[in-house]
């Protein structure tokens, strides 16, 4: 239990005892003016009995109260789903939208690759050519100072010493 039951219920067996203690006191007839008249009525059973009522109006009271305070929290609980749901589309409508843009972004990415992948094909058979002419115009001209040193070799062994 909560320590504010134990203090309600301590309370009321205090009551109780001190009720049951002065029982006789409790019953003893005594005049009470009700302000307009006069009335002979044990005092102490009516403050015993305004006790009980304004006992019972207070808990009828912290029952509607809490019954109050239930409600509202059940309603804010309701309005935190909504909103947390509401949070939980738009999330999703984010990532879905980082989603397409990092798929947009991936497609020219390999765009871009695919044309630099041909640009480089590309420059790379054009040196490739390159490179043949040069080889090809080298070998000729090896060749062509290689028939010169041979026709001057000829020449030379052709020529009688003397």
């Amino acid at each position: 239990m909560r320590a504010r039951t134990l203090i309600v219920l301590l309370m009321i067996a205090l009551v109780a005892v001190f009720t049951v203690l002065n029982w006789g006191v409790f019953v003893t007839p005594t005049a009470l003016s009700l302000g307009f008249m006069s009335v002979d009525a044990p005092l102490g059973l009516v403050m015993l009995a305004l006790l009980a009522l304004l006992v019972l109006a207070f808990a009828i009271y912290m029952a509607l109260w809490q019954s109050t305070v239930l409600a509202e929290t059940r309603a804010h609980t309701k309005e935190m789903q909504a909103q947390r749901e509401l949070a939980d589309q738009a999330e999703a409508s984010r990532f879905t939208e980082l989603r397409n843009h990092l798929e947009t972004e991936l497609r020219r990415i390999e765009a871009q690759s695919a044309a630099a992948q041909r640009e480089n094909g590309a420059r790379s058979e054009k040196i490739e050519q390159v490179l043949q002419d040069k080889m090809a115009e080298s070998t000729r001209t090896l060749s062509a100072y290689l028939g010169e040193i041979e026709d001057k070799l000829d020449r030379a062994l052709a020529q009688p010493r003397g």
